[in-house]
């Protein structure tokens, strides 16, 4: 019976993945940026942020020299948006002292994993580095019927790393986790270790991993005001840390006496408001509730065009750097 390695790398042959844009480079530069966005972010996602990301920069000297502004537009409806500041912050280090050439050291990069620069390494340096993403945990949940907390799996993952050919293998890993070794409806006919896997054997297939017990997601309600004064909309930029950090967003309020609330802190007359359709969106840890109110302003003030706040045009306002609710109901505005 093949080997854990081998049979992997000799699948990998036939069926994996071989024409992603992040696959033809060894480029540490390009191999980081792909691992950094294919964080909890399916790859036909990934593929154009990345495709948009290399036309700008082209280098990591281009990233570390652009403003965060810039980075966050272009990240914009990607999500996790710490990625984006953690990217920017990392490519500035990197540009300073030169890219980091093993996994201990990648790690100490800004957003950067165990995991993100095990995968770095491998792929870039050829370093012989265990990744362990939510693909590959599965993959050896099911195999060896093994404990799915991280101090059971990392062990286990160095143990099974060939002695050559790691990038292969990486890839082989990571692609059948992706691909067949999935968590709902796996693929177990078309898997190259159907024969070895424990967990098929036990018939425990949909049993591991472990599913973790998950509470009900928290509910959160905002109020949003969304400004508006001769086709121009306000936008304030978003504190981090904190959601959105870095971002631009509508200008939050308490949901009364919002005519008080404008002339008090905004300088604004409201001159007509109506009620727009609520946004729900979800967060890793909560869900939020979007209430937005259209309002219709008289002028522009002093105090609505102070530092972290802009006017700027509703057909404009899609290209910046907001989040995807922003987006959405900058859309149905300009409609």
């Amino acid at each position: 019976m093949p080997s854990f390695a081998s049979a992997l790398v000799k699948w990998q042959a036939k069926h994996g993945r071989r024409d992603l844009p992040w696959q033809h480079t060894r480029d540490p530069y390009r191999v980081w940026l792909s691992e950094v966005m294919l964080q909890q972010t399916q790859v036909p996602t990934v593929i154009p942020y990345y495709q948009r990301f290399l036309k700008r920069f082209p280098s990591v000297q281009a990233l570390a020299s652009a403003s965060q502004d810039e980075v966050l537009r272009l990240w914009s409806g990607l999500g996790y948006y710490a990625r984006g500041r953690n990217l920017h912050a990392a490519a500035r280090i990197i540009a300073e002292n030169g890219f980091p050439s093993s996994a201990a050291q990648i790690a100490e990069l800004p957003g950067v994993g165990r995991s993100t620069a095990a995968a770095v390494a491998a792929f870039a340096f050829g370093e012989r580095a265990a990744i362990l993403d939510g693909n590959v945990k599965r993959v050896l949940a099911r195999r060896f019927a093994a404990a799915t907390n991280d101090k059971a799996l990392w062990p286990l993952a160095e143990r099974l790393l060939p002695r050559k050919g790691i990038e292969i293998y990486t890839q082989a890993l990571m692609d059948l986790g992706a691909t067949v070794c999935t968590r709902h409806k796996p693929r177990c006919d078309a898997c190259p270790l159907t024969k070895q896997c424990i967990a098929k054997k036990l018939g425990r297939i949909d049993e591991l991993p472990a599913a973790r017990r998950r509470n009900p997601l928290p509910q959160k309600s905002v109020a949003w005001l969304v400004l508006r004064h001769q086709g121009e909309v306000l936008l304030e930029k978003r504190p981090a840390p904190g959601i959105w950090g870095g971002l631009w967003s509508f200008p939050e309020a308490p949901a009364r006496d919002i005519e008080r609330y404008c002339r008090a802190y905004l300088g604004l007359d409201v001159v007509s408001k109506k009620k727009l359709q609520t946004l729900e969106h979800g967060f890793t840890h909560f869900r939020l509730r979007i209430r937005p109110l259209l309002c219709e302003v008289a002028g522009k003030a002093s105090k609505a065009e102070s530092p972290g706040r802009l006017w700027i045009d509703i057909d404009d306002a899609t290209g910046a750097a907001v989040p995807s609710p922003v987006r959405k109901l900058l859309g149905r505005l300009s409609a």
